[in-house]
């Protein structure tokens, strides 16, 4: 889940709906491993299957993040730091990527922080993530509510393989 929108012109979003991040976000709860279940294409993460999000607290704070993926049957990673912007609202920045913090906005998660949707206020990347590589019908219908209910056009998700 490798954030590098500056480079990315699509917008997935009506951005006249206004996009609203989780108000009662738990950081500690948020860390950890997350599985990537679907997005929506952006160019960096073009070919990318068995996508992974690792956030590890650090002193300061925020997180060390570690994207991964495979391309072709190569793992790829990509590290960086999250510091808090705000409830919800993380600027995630990577050492490959100078001088950029991107927006990374946490919708929503479910009670046990089992499932979350991720998404950026341009519109130009969402995503729907897991604890597990999979993810049960139900909640995967709740995901895709909250990625609507925030403007987000739904036939453009794609699933991801895992």
């Amino acid at each position: 889940m490798v954030l590098v929108l500056a480079a990315c012109g699509a917008s997935y979003r009506d951005t006249d709906v206004q996009i609203a991040s989780k108000a009662l976000f738990d950081p500690a709860r948020y860390a950890g491993t997350w599985y990537e279940i679907a997005r929506f294409p952006v160019p960096f993460q073009k070919g990318c299957t068995k996508t992974t999000a690792t956030y590890t607290p650090v002193n300061s704070g925020g997180f060390q993040v570690v994207n991964s993926c495979r391309v072709d049957g190569v793992e790829k990673q990509i590290e960086g730091f999250a510091v808090s912007d705000g409830p919800g609202r993380l600027k995630v920045s990577f050492e490959t990527v100078p001088f950029v913090k991107a927006p990374y906005w946490v919708l929503w998660t479910d009670e046990s922080y089992e499932t979350a949707v991720v998404g950026v206020p341009s519109g130009r990347a969402g995503w729907i993530l897991s604890r597990t590589p999979t993810i049960r019908a139900d909640k995967l219908a709740a995901a895709r509510e909250v990625l609507d209910f925030n403007g987000y056009d739904l036939s453009q998700l794609e699933a991801t393989q895992q």
